[in-house]
């Protein structure tokens, strides 16, 4: 019978941090980002979780397409400091 090739850990930790960072993320369903975007997340009281999950219903979007209007609009684009 053949050995199985050894496997890599699930959350195996990258070698070369810088190069992982700047690495991208496979393509999302949507464009903006050039086809690529990269996955945050943050730590959420259940109680805001529950209002921001009501004001996205309330709006007709995803909460991640709510979210993701919020972040572009408090952190718009610059020509300095902007990672590459």
């Amino acid at each position: 019978m053949s050995e199985r090739p050894p496997r890599q850990g699930f959350a195996s930790r990258p070698t070369d941090l810088d190069h992982w960072i700047k690495a991208a993320d496979p393509p999302s369903r949507d464009g903006d980002a050039g086809g690529f975007t990269a996955r945050l997340t943050i730590d959420v009281t259940p109680a805001l979780r529950g209002r921001i999950k009501i004001a996205a219903f309330g709006r007709g979007v995803t909460v991640a397409d709510m979210l993701r209007d919020l972040l572009a609009r408090e952190f718009p684009p610059t020509t300095e400091g902007d990672p590459s």
